[in-house]
């Protein structure tokens, strides 16, 4: 993939990969934190990781093989936790009654 490929495949992401986040938040009655760095960050994070994994696998985690979490799919978001439980170990998805979640749910 060229320099240029990639800038355009993660600018697709970014932009599939926020819509889905706004999407999910919308759904789940989840917010997005206070702190707007912090999703920003993790969406990135989770573009970055569609364009170089073909899926967006949790960026906030450390993953002896990325290639091998991701085929496996628990850790691609929404994860397994957050799915069962509401818990975002990236706190890209709140519930209203964590200390750090904001009042918008559109980034």
């Amino acid at each position: 993939m060229t320099e240029e490929e990639r800038e355009a495949a993660m600018e697709k992401a970014l932009k599939a990969m926020t819509a889905f986040s706004n999407k999910y938040i919308e759904n789940t009655g989840t917010y997005y934190c206070s702190d707007k760095s912090i999703p920003a960050v993790v969406i990135k994070g989770l573009a970055e990781h569609k364009v170089t994994l073909g899926t967006p696998l949790c960026p906030c985690r450390f993953y002896e093989n990325k290639e091998k979490e991701a085929q496996d799919g628990y850790w691609n978001c929404p994860c397994v936790p957050m799915r069962e439980r509401h818990e975002c170990h990236c706190m890209l998805f709140l519930t209203e009654e964590n200390d750090f979640s904001g009042d918008e749910t559109d980034n």
